[in-house]
C-alpha cells in the first residue's frame, strides 16, 4: 500500500501550484481585460461568462501539459507563466478582430463572448500540444 501513496507529495505540490497558477491567472486577467467579469457574470451576463471561462479553460489546457511534460516545479511555473502570456495575448488579438470586443461583452453579446472563449479554447489547445517536449 505504501508504494502506491510515494508519489502523493509530488501530486499535491503539483496541484496546489496549479491551483495557484490559476487563481493568478484569474487575477491578472480580470486586471488586463476592459469589462469587470464578475459583476458581469453576478448579473447574469452569459457573455461575460462564456469569455471568462474560456479564458481559464485555454490558460489550464497548456498547464496540463505543462505539468505532464515538465521535469521540476520550477520548470512548470515557467511553462505556465509562458502559457498565461500566450492567453493575454489571444485576447489581445481577438478584440483586434472584432472591433469594441470588450464593450460588446460587457452589453451582453453572446456572440462576442464565444468569439472570445473560442479563441482562448483553440489558443489553449495549440499552446498545450506545443508544449510535448
Amino acid at each position: 500500500m505504501f508504494g502506491y501513496v510515494t508519489g502523493l507529495p509530488a501530486f499535491l505540490s503539483y496541484f496546489g501550484t496549479g491551483l495557484a497558477l490559476i487563481i493568478a491567472f484569474s487575477l491578472i486577467y480580470k486586471l488586463v481585460t476592459p469589462h469587470k467579469e464578475l459583476a458581469l457574470m453576478r448579473a447574469g451576463n452569459a457573455a461575460a461568462a462564456t469569455a471568462y471561462l474560456g479564458a481559464l479553460l485555454g490558460f489550464s489546457l497548456p498547464l496540463a501539459s505543462a505539468a505532464a511534460n515538465s521535469v521540476s516545479l520550477v520548470d512548470f511555473v515557467i511553462w505556465a507563466a509562458i502559457g498565461g502570456v500566450i492567453q493575454l495575448a489571444a485576447f489581445g488579438l481577438a478584440s483586434l478582430a472584432q472591433k469594441e470586443l470588450s464593450t460588446r461583452i460587457a452589453a451582453g453579446e453572446v456572440g462576442a463572448g464565444l468569439w472570445a472563449g473560442g479563441v482562448a479554447v483553440i489558443t489553449g489547445l495549440l499552446n498545450a500540444a506545443c508544449m510535448t517536449y
